[in-house]
């Protein structure tokens, strides 16, 4: 497919041919320009010279896992959106996926449809032209997030946010002190339908507790509303 001017990139970097070959196929007829890559070290130096606007990422790799891909990836592009493609659903693994630098993660088998709508919502946020009042920087107790830079900062130590870890602190920020649902965090920020099985909102508020909260197993400001889902209070 030719490359249009507005067309995308997506690095896939997988080694399973069928896997690869029908997402190559999907990925394409959805309009972009897919770059595949059969293993970790071919995907680092795709992901610089392509410069993609998104990477698929397998974590089982026959060279390196995802995990050092991601990490290694990290170093050069702090910002870049990485999907996770995994067959592990230890809730652990997970979360050692978005440590490592993912902005999401797909469970195999996963429905393609999902990734193409993940994938979706990342492109929609990204092309926001308008600075909002929102992607101002703003206090949760003594951490300061600044969104566009995409960071948070404690005293004199700072770390990186990840696109969807903004996107859900700029959501209960601006909701602060009323309970948000799961389904509709879901629905807003990952563009998904609710899926009982679904811990996705889970997994990156407890990543986010770990950067944001000064005791992150007894939160003070990313509280959980049993049932419900989430709210935040923002003082000290």
């Amino acid at each position: 497919m030719t490359s249009g001017p507005e067309q995308q990139t997506i690095l896939l970097v997988e080694d399973d041919p069928s896997i690869a070959l029908g997402l190559c196929d999907t990925l394409e007829f959805e309009g972009f320009r897919v770059v595949h890559a059969e293993t970790g070290r071919e995907g680092i130096d795709h992901a610089r010279s392509e410069a993609p606007d998104c990477i698929i990422l397998d974590l089982m790799l026959p060279d390196v896992n995802g995990y050092q891909v991601c990490a290694e990836i990290r170093k050069t592009d702090p910002l870049v959106p990485i999907i996770m493609l995994t067959a592990r659903s230890q809730e652990a693994d997970k979360i050692r996926g978005l440590d490592s630098g993912a902005d999401d993660y797909v469970t195999k088998p996963f429905s393609v449809g999902e990734l193409v709508a993940r994938i979706r919502a990342i492109f929609r946020r990204a092309n926001r032209t308008t600075i909002s009042p929102a992607s101002a920087p703003f206090h949760i107790g003594s951490s300061l997030v600044d969104p566009a830079a995409q960071t948070v900062t404690i005293g004199r130590d700072t770390a990186s946010l990840s696109f969807y870890e903004v996107e859900l602190l700029k959501l209960l920020y601006d909701r602060s002190g009323m309970p948000v649902s799961r389904d509709e965090i879901l629905d807003k920020i990952w563009g998904l339908e609710a899926n009982p099985s679904n811990r996705t909102v889970d997994n990156f508020v407890l990543k986010l507790r770990r950067k944001i909260e000064p005791m992150p197993d007894k939160p003070q400001h990313i509280l959980t509303v049993y049932g419900v889902g989430y709210k935040m209070v923002l003082g000290s």
